[in-house]
């Protein structure tokens, strides 16, 4: 399989956009407001500035898949 290559964040970030979305609806069922951006921001931040050569697969689970509990404490911790 041919490797994808983004030449900026803002290129992945436009790639992942319908995960983001799908999960931010998720959460908005749950009760749980937050924006794509938030959760792209977490998931930088937090997740994936530990791994490298992630692919789209594992970014599209890590987004659908992330624990709710720390996206919260995330975003309670930036907006203080």
């Amino acid at each position: 399989m041919e490797e994808i290559k983004f030449k900026s964040l803002n290129d992945l970030y436009v790639r992942l956009y319908p995960a983001f979305s799908l999960k931010k609806e998720e959460l908005l069922n749950e009760g749980i407001k937050v924006s794509e951006i938030d959760l792209w921001n977490y998931l930088k931040e937090c997740i994936w500035s530990k791994y490298e050569n992630l692919t789209l697969h594992d970014m599209v689970n890590d987004i659908l898949n992330l624990e709710t509990s720390k996206l919260i404490s995330f975003l309670n911790t930036i907006n203080r």
